[in-house]
C-alpha cells in the first residue's frame, strides 16, 4: 500500500494560531499528552523518523508545527488537495511554566474553533493508562462541534494481544453515542496498525468540513 503521507515536509512552527500557513486546503490536527508518543507517531505515519522532534525529555513540541504533505489526489476533475499535518503542543507532562501552559491551551482552544481547513483530530494516548482531563476534553469538545477524530492508542507493544484488543473494546464503549469518533491499537516500534491510521489520516483530510 502507497504511503500518502510520505514527503511530509517541515513548513514552520508557530506560537500563535495567526502565524500557521493560509487557512485553506485541509489539515488533520495532531494531539496529546506529552509522553504518549506523538511525535513518533507522526514520523512513523509519514515515513520520516527525522520529521517531529522526538525526546526522552517529554514536552519538547512547545508550538503549533506545521508540516505540508503531496499534493493529495481527489475525485476525477478536481484538483489535488493542499495538505497539512498540524502538531500541537504537547500538554500535561512538559515542566514549563503556569503561563506558557495557559498561553497553549488558550491558543489550542482558538485553532480548534477558528481553523476552517481543519479536518479532524488524531489523538495520541498512551494504551496502558486511561485517559486523562486533557484527552476527554479534547473528545468532548470534537462531540460538541461534530469534528472527527480518531484515537491512536499507543505502545500497544507493551500489552499483550489480549490485552490490547481488552483495552481497545472498553475505550470504544466509552464513546458517547453521537461522536464521530474511532479508535485503533497503535506501536511505532512494532509498525502495529500503522497502515490503518494512516489511511484514516487521509480518510480524514479528503472528507469534505461538514
Amino acid at each position: 500500500m502507497p504511503n500518502l503521507l510520505q514527503g511530509a515536509q517541515f513548513v514552520l512552527a508557530a506560537h500563535r494560531v495567526n502565524q500557521l500557513p493560509a487557512d485553506q486546503g485541509a489539515e488533520v490536527a495532531f494531539a496529546g499528552r506529552s509522553n504518549a508518543g506523538k511525535s513518533s507517531a507522526l514520523n512513523t505515519l509519514t515515513g520520516h523518523k527525522g520529521l517531529a522532534r522526538t525526546s526522552k525529555t517529554p514536552g519538547r513540541t512547545q508550538q503549533m508545527v506545521a508540516f505540508a504533505l503531496p499534493p493529495l489526489a481527489q475525485g476525477d476533475g478536481e484538483a489535488p488537495l493542499v495538505a497539512r499535518l498540524i502538531d500541537l503542543p504537547g500538554y500535561g507532562y512538559a515542566k514549563v511554566p503556569e503561563e506558557l501552559r495557559a498561553h497553549w491551551k488558550q491558543e489550542i482552544d482558538a485553532y480548534l474553533h477558528r481553523r476552517e481547513s481543519l479536518r479532524g483530530v488524531v489523538l495520541i494516548a498512551d494504551i496502558r493508562h486511561p485517559l486523562k482531563e486533557f484527552d476527554r476534553m479534547m473528545l468532548d469538545f470534537c462531540f460538541a462541534t461534530g469534528l472527527p477524530c480518531h484515537l491512536l492508542l499507543t505502545k500497544a507493544d507493551k500489552l499483550s494481544r489480549n490485552q490490547a484488543a481488552q483495552a481497545l473494546a472498553a475505550m470504544r464503549k466509552s464513546f458517547p453515542d453521537g461522536l464521530h469518533a474511532t479508535a485503533q491499537v497503535f506501536s511505532s516500534p512494532a509498525n502495529t496498525g500503522v497502515d490503518e491510521a494512516r489511511a484514516r489520516v487521509v480518510e480524514l483530510l479528503r472528507t469534505p468540513r461538514g
